[in-house]
């Protein structure tokens, strides 16, 4: 349960998600699980949670399975088909004043772009606003900045984990984004808003409705602070 912010005064509904992926690469790689929770007045209200079957002829790295548990067994057993795991998370995008949430976002959002593109269903992140709860976190703690890091910094280890199974770390960055905007309560500011490292650039392709300024291991100003009208186009959730 959180507590009132300006975040809840601004979007009726929040969608938090997180996804297991082969690899890093969003146009080479694919996900294998994705998890999300749906939180409205304070609560969550529901939550998804979908293992999905790799296309054919494709394996799974032995160290995604030792990272995330997920074997190729679990993947032919209990795994949906690309298209059935779109069409479920869709569908808990469909209410009015929805912000999607993802700790480093622009990861989880290329791999969700590529998977409801091929699916025909890019266009249900067309009205989104999206929060990378990364960038958040960057600006409140010096590096290091895993998930696991903040749960930590915020005293949330009893309360939640970071397992690396989709929907626990949904979970997770739910009690973290409630900890955060307790402690700052300025999180609308970041909406559309992502940081990158400028050593490394923005990874994968831009989403056009985002601005992307570099943000470092080591924390200035608010980065909201910083912004001046943003980076180029990119994606637009169109295809």
């Amino acid at each position: 349960m959180g507590m009132h912010s300006a975040l809840e005064d601004r979007f009726a509904h929040l969608v938090l998600f997180d996804t297991e992926t082969t690899g890093i690469d969003p146009e080479r790689e694919e996900i294998i699980e994705i998890g999300a929770v749906s939180v409205s007045e304070g609560g969550e209200d529901g939550s998804f949670n979908a293992l999905i079957r790799l296309s054919k002829g494709r394996t799974l790295p032995p160290f995604i399975t030792q990272l995330t548990g997920i074997t190729p067994e679990a993947l032919a057993a209990e795994g949906i088909e690309k298209a059935e795991a779109a069409a479920s998370f869709c569908r808990l995008l469909e209410r009015e004043d929805t912000l999607l949430v993802a700790y480093n976002a622009q990861f989880d959002l290329n791999f969700l772009y590529y998977l409801l593109r091929d699916t025909g269903r890019a266009s249900c992140l067309k009205e989104l606003k999206f929060l990378d709860a990364l960038t958040v976190y960057k600006d409140r703690r010096d590096y290091p900045h895993k998930l696991k890091d903040a749960i930590a910094a915020y005293g949330l280890d009893g309360e939640v984990e970071n397992s690396h199974r989709a929907v626990d770390d949904a979970r997770a960055m739910t009690a973290l984004l409630w900890a955060m905007a307790a402690e700052r309560d300025d999180l609308l500011e970041y909406v559309n808003l992502f940081g990158y490292h400028p050593k490394y650039g923005v990874s994968g392709k831009r989403i056009s409705s985002v601005t992307y300024l570099p943000q470092g291991y080591r924390r200035g100003a608010p980065l909201y602070e910083k912004k001046r009208g943003g980076d180029a186009a990119a994606w637009s959730g169109r295809a």
